[in-house]
């Protein structure tokens, strides 16, 4: 979830750099029993990492987000127009920076493009080294255990054994409670924002609808669809189903106001009828510029699959999360979220205090839905930036 194009950020002139983590003679093996011999990671930091490398934050982004976190990043290498203007800012430049929520000039913060992703990582829209053509339908299954074991590596090769801490919101924040239960001993705080600890049965209807929709896009030719004609009808479905999730009534009415109503490219005899029908078309139809179909579906596909006892192997959420004992966690929920409900929050809360972790949860109150975490830092930036600085031992 991107937020809307902004100016260019005063903060400075961000670049994406790529980190080779699988080869030949090292390969990636995958959850699944496959493995990459070929792969690269995509990723931004930002701030400087201290003597000590004591002082650095990992930031998981949200479904559809990049490695591009904060500043200003009018290109990327490979990517060509799949860059739009809506990528170029940062998509969390509201929160990180000198003295934002997440505040550059003490921490050394650092965002990857996910394994399976398509804005530099390896995913499914890269050249398969075996075939000189993209993987398309041949790219493996991943899981979050993969894209979080991918991002350790990353670490390894910045020399940074444990992080200060780990930074999640909606999805992302998942995949940051993988890496704090798989690797306890090298985190000490997490930050988890609109998100939880299970994938809901609301959700997973709401990601099969989206699968659904991809693959009966008559372009989709299960998965090896041509990179000139993809399957866009079935993406922007897809987005619209989850949009509605991610933006409040409210907010979404707001914004709305603004749209002109015309008429639909893929319509024959319904003419829309509002501007929040034209709203959500306009916002499908951006997305399909900028993100690839089979990306998408390898992201969800993790989501509806996703065990976190499983990963950890326990025999329950709460065994996994004795391992976190060590670390603290600062819990965030959004009162108008329905996408991941603060209910889920309260439950992950729960199984967290059950086993002994140091947890705090936090309401915040906003109309604008699940978006907040990307849309209103004041909302946050406090008890953040308390949080990070408490105890930081640099």
């Amino acid at each position: 979830m991107q937020k809307p194009n902004r100016t260019p950020s005063p903060l400075h002139n961000a670049e994406t750099r790529f980190l080779k983590f699988a080869t030949p003679d090292e390969p990636f093996p995958l959850a699944g029993g496959d493995s990459l011999s070929e792969g690269v990671l995509a990723y931004e930091t930002y701030g400087q990492l201290n003597e000590a490398r004591s002082n650095a934050l990992l930031v998981f982004h949200a479904l559809s987000g990049s490695q591009h976190a904060a500043g200003w990043n009018p290109a990327v290498e490979g990517l060509g127009e799949r860059w739009t203007d809506e990528c170029q800012t940062g998509w969390w430049n509201d929160f990180v920076g000198p003295d934002k929520a997440i505040d550059t000039d003490s921490f050394f913060v650092i965002c990857c493009n996910y394994l399976g992703g398509c804005y530099g990582s390896t995913g499914p829209s890269s050249i398969n080294p075996e075939t000189n053509r993209p993987y398309g339908a041949g790219f493996p299954r991943i899981t979050f255990s993969d894209i979080v074991g991918s991002q350790m590596r990353l670490l390894d090769q910045l020399g940074i054994q444990k992080l200060h801490a780990a930074v999640g919101a909606s999805l992302g924040g998942i995949l940051a409670l993988n890496l704090a239960t798989r690797y306890p001993d090298r985190v000490a705080k997490v930050v988890q924002i609109a998100t939880g600890a299970t994938t809901t049965p609301l959700q997973r209807i709401h990601n099969f609808e989206q699968v659904y929709a991809i693959e009966n896009d008559p372009a989709f030719n299960g998965g090896d669809y041509d990179p000139a004609a993809q399957p866009n009808r079935g993406l922007a479905v897809a987005r619209m189903i989850g949009h509605k999730t991610y933006v409040s009534l409210t907010a979404m009415q707001e914004r709305a106001r603004d749209e002109l109503v015309s008429p639909a490219d893929n319509l024959a005899w319904y003419q829309l009828s509002s501007t929040l029908e034209s709203y959500m078309l306009h916002q499908a139809q951006k997305f399909t510029r900028r993100f690839d179909a089979n990306t998408y579906l390898r992201i969800i596909s993790a989501w509806q699959r996703f065990d976190l006892a499983a990963d950890c192997r326990t025999a329950s959420l709460e065994d996994a999360f004795v391992r976190c004992r060590g670390q603290k966690f600062l819990i965030f929920s959004i009162d108008s979220d329905v996408c991941f409900y603060p209910e889920e929050q309260a439950l992950l809360a729960e199984h967290l205090k059950n086993a002994g972790v140091d947890a705090t949860r936090i309401t915040v109150h906003s109309d604008k839905g699940h978006d907040a975490f990307l849309l209103e830092p004041t909302l946050f930036q406090a008890y953040l930036r308390a949080f990070l600085s408490e105890n930081n031992g640099f």
